[in-house]
């Protein structure tokens, strides 16, 4: 490890006020999402990649409103007093939201609208205008108007006697103006979601909106009365549900219950297409109770993340090139238990395929020397291997027992289905315990052997869930290590029963212990430093917002420990503040992969600790949720996530932003003829078979070997 010279040791603290020392997090999270539409102006992206970064990038935004929106909302109409570490109240905090949205929301359009569609068209990719298509295929288009979209559409008219209907969450609806005898109305039209948004044209690639159809055949919905307008609009409403644990009788009931009363939650967000006109808007906010604040003028598609449909399109020329996992630890075929009996194994996903942890779970369920195994379940997959594996084990007599998190925002409804399907063949779910999601990650086989019952554990950054493994970066580690199979064993047994254990010897579990033990780290590394022996922390993970723990991190760079943060998405900390982190280096990568490994390494005095986990630094993780850091011991898997994941990652200067004190991001680029460095391209080209460690840099993204350790400072040839 080579240290760049500690700035500001032992200075005294400067004196800056509360809003000085923070991000506010909403600000991070949208810079997050403004980091996300970078990529979609990035022409090195093939062109689909370049929509599917603006599907997210929508996506996402979605979310924010549903809950971190509504929740602020929330708090705005509380008569308690809220403020973020930053010192805005929540009133103050929907204000700046909006302000630094609506530019944000500009280049979203613009790149959407002027730049990707307008590509896409010349490739023949092109979502036409009903008055772009030809008589013949407005016939077409018309006679399948008739034949499978009139019939699900319901009219409502909106008057004294017809109340304002139930508008569905992110639902996309037409709001239609009419002269009628009695005078001027408006009625609004929901686009039935069982009718894809995007209309094929025939065999082509060439679509038209679905709104865009409808809105050609509104005469056949309203007959006898003038049509004045059509204009598309699209509501978001609060995601929260609202559970008191210790009174429900029946946790799954009470989930349920919470989903249908989330329907009708308040309305966080109104977006409208920019032609409807001032006066229709303010009735439709009227009847919405929402103010002006609320409502999103949109220039062109709302709801762009139904875009992610031409992704799916056969492409592969406009296309990332496709990704052939490997698993040179466990090759196809080969006795995985076998394997982890011979030494603990580290997977790097999704660069090492997911398979090994599918197969983990489905050699157990098929092995007749396995009597038991046990899984917590966060987030699973619509169809899933791991979960009909569980169900065989559980058909064949084998002892299953399965923690699955009902309140799994956005998720909830998967994961009851999955829970009752699970109990109807008699595997032992339960949901955890009451105030807390369990976030961890880990599964554990019981398996008869010649010499007695040994016990097989996989712990993880990231969820069973083989969709996402393609497109995340996680970390998956095996072990039949005696103390941390005793440990997972308690911590089960805690989750599922009522045993307490408090005595860990390997796993770090919040809450509880977790956020002492990563201050005890961090105030170690202070106490160790020394200029014969600085003290060092890396810390990668998707979120800082722990006020805290940010106190502990500043105190620790006053005393010279040098600090680098990769994080992904939220950052209240801020880097680079004179006599309080000037020691502290933030980067963000965002790139192909979405960046979810959580990987801690402490320098500890020369003798380095590293933990992977399921926590970010949050207060959520560290207090509301069940959460597990674990140890990796073997040095050379330790060598490996320091000098090839961790040092890879600081050492990008392709896809890598570095965070200013003032909470912007700078994106790095190759400085003084330096090599490209792309990390999760190097990650690729790693993983596969018979890699060429050298590699020419002629293209953008091409990269080059990680530097040797003695000259991999290049992360350092990036200040301010």
């Amino acid at each position: 490890m080579i240290h760049r010279k500690p700035k500001g040791t032992r200075k005294p603290r400067a004196v800056l006020r509360l809003r000085d020392l923070y991000v506010n997090k909403e600000l991070s999270w949208l810079a997050f999402n403004q980091r996300v539409l970078e990529e979609a102006f990035d022409p090195r992206h093939p062109l689909l990649e370049r929509l599917k970064f603006l599907a997210i990038f929508a996506s996402n935004l979605d979310e924010f409103f549903m809950v971190r929106v509504a929740l602020l909302k929330e708090q705005a109409r509380s008569d308690m007093p809220n403020y973020s570490p930053d010192g805005l109240s929540a009133t103050e905090q929907l204000a700046v939201i909006r302000r630094d949205l609506l530019p944000t929301l500009a280049k979203f359009s613009d790149c959407l609208n002027r730049d990707v569609l307008p590509a896409l068209r010349e490739h023949g990719i092109t979502i036409l205008r009903y008055e772009e298509l030809t008589s013949s295929q407005a016939s077409r288009l018309n006679t399948y108007f008739q034949r499978d979209v009139y019939p699900v559409l319901t009219p409502l008219a909106i008057d004294p006697s017809h109340p304002f209907p139930y508008i569905a969450n992110l639902s996309v609806n037409l709001a239609v103006r009419l002269l009628t005898p009695e005078g001027e109305s408006w009625a609004v039209v929901k686009l039935p979601p069982t009718i894809p948004r995007l209309v094929p044209i025939g065999r082509t690639s060439q679509y038209v909106l679905l709104e865009d159809l409808i809105t050609a055949n509104l005469g056949a919905l309203f007959k006898g009365v003038t049509i004045l307008g059509c204009y598309p609009f699209r509501v978001t409403l609060d995601a929260g549900i609202d559970i008191e644990e210790e009174e429900a009788e029946d946790l799954l009931l009470s989930i349920e219950k919470g989903l249908r009363d989330r329907r009708f939650a308040d309305t966080s967000r109104v977006e409208v297409h920019q032609s409807m006109p001032a006066s229709l808007r303010l009735e439709l906010l009227e009847e919405l109770e929402i103010g002006t604040d609320d409502l999103y003028e949109v220039d062109g598609l709302l709801a762009a993340k139904d875009l992610m449909a031409l992704i799916r399109l056969d492409r592969p020329e406009l296309k990332d090139q496709v990704l052939t996992p490997t698993s040179p630890q466990v090759p196809p075929g080969s006795d995985l238990f076998a394997a982890i009996r011979s030494g603990d194994l580290l997977l790097h996903h999704p660069y090492e395929s997911f398979d090994p942890v599918v197969h983990f779970i489905s050699a157990a369920s098929d092995d007749p020397n396995v009597l038991a195994i046990k899984i917590t379940l966060y987030r699973t997959s619509g169809e899933s291997a791991i979960v009909d594996a569980l169900i065989r084990a559980s058909e064949r007599g084998k002892q299953v027992a399965v923690l699955i998190e009902l309140k799994a925002r956005f998720d909830e409804e998967l994961n009851i289905a999955w829970a009752r399907k699970m109990e109807n063949v008699g595997i032992h779910v339960s949901y955890g315990l009451i105030g807390l999601k369990t976030h961890a990650k880990m599964a554990m086989v019981v398996r008869r052997e010649p010499d007695g019952l040994r016990r097989y554990v996989h712990l993880s950054t990231g969820n069973y869930n083989a969709q996402t493994a393609r497109i995340y970066t996680d970390l998956g580690f095996f072990t039949c290590h005696p103390d941390f199979v005793e440990d997972v064993s308690e911590l089960f047994n805690h989750l599922t029963g009522y045993s307490n254990p408090h005595d860990y010897r390997k796993l770090i579990v919040a809450p509880g212990e977790m956020r002492d033990a990563l201050i005890a780290l961090i105030r170690r590394e202070a106490m160790l430093h020394s200029p014969e022996q600085p003290g060092w922390i890396i810390a990668k993970m998707n979120a800082l917002t722990d006020p805290s723990i940010i106190q502990e991190l500043y105190a620790a760079s006053r005393q010279g420990v040098q600090i680098d943060l990769i994080i992904r998405g939220m950052c209240c900390l801020r880097p680079g503040l004179a006599g309080v982190s000037e020691n502290i280096r933030v980067i963000s990568v965002v790139g192909r992969f979405l960046e979810h490994s959580r990987i801690f390494l402490f320098g500890c005095g020369g003798e380095p600790r590293i933990y992977l986990g399921s926590a970010d630094w949050r207060p959520r993780n560290l207090d509301r949720r069940v959460e597990v850091l674990f140890p990796i011991e073997s040095p050379v898997l330790r060598e490996r996530l320091h000098r090839e994941v961790l040092d890879t990652v600081l050492a990008d200067n392709t896809q890598a932003r570095l965070m200013g004190p003032d909470g912007t991001y700078r994106r790095l680029t190759p400085e003084d003829g330096r090599a490209a460095i792309d990390s999760q391209a190097i990650f690729l080209h790693l993983a596969q078979p018979r890699v060429t460690k050298l590699m020419s840099v002629g293209d953008p993204h091409a990269v080059v070997a990680m530097p040797k350790p003695a000259k991999r400072n290049a992360r350092r040839n990036a200040k301010g």
